[in-house]
């Protein structure tokens, strides 16, 4: 029952990227491009779609904390570190940096696969490569204070 409803969750978040434009680079590439407001070739319309995206997801997260547990699940896994270290600051510039540079983000670029695009498929070449990448840096001796990113977050 669980893998159903984690399928049409994805499912409903990939038709909600595809309806909003997030998996064209191009719309995305241009609501980033924001030297353009002067000329009126930023779109705005992301921005929107952002929004309505924290909306939800605040209100959801408030509902699902008040349970007791999960539906699936025995226990929440919650992060309990509330630091900031290099890996809370890079990961996100790393991230911004490949958004801003190819205009996807792994969301968007996973459901972008389904209709054949080429620049999709590099870009989620690039990705797993990346993931790979970070975790055997995460594994090397001189970063063992770092959590590696498979570690299950305490409660």
């Amino acid at each position: 029952m669980a893998i159903l409803v984690q399928f049409v969750i994805g499912l409903i978040f990939g038709l909600g990227l595809i309806v909003s434009g997030m998996s064209d680079p191009a719309k995305v590439l241009n609501f980033l491009d924001v030297g353009g407001i002067p000329a009126g070739t930023w779109d705005a319309s992301l921005a929107f779609v952002m929004a309505g995206a924290v909306a939800v997801t605040f209100i959801g997260f408030n509902r699902v904390l008040r349970r007791a547990r999960p539906f699936f699940a025995e226990r929440f896994f919650l992060p309990t570190r509330n630091d900031i270290d290099l890996r809370i600051v890079a990961g996100p510039a790393i991230f911004g940096i490949g958004w801003g540079l190819a205009g996807f983000c792994p969301g968007p670029a996973l459901t972008a696969l389904g209709f054949g695009s080429s620049l999709a498929f590099i870009f989620v070449a690039a990705m797993c490569a990346g993931m790979v990448l970070a975790r055997f840096v995460a594994h090397l001796p001189s970063l063992t204070r770092f959590v590696a990113p498979a570690d299950p977050l305490e409660t």
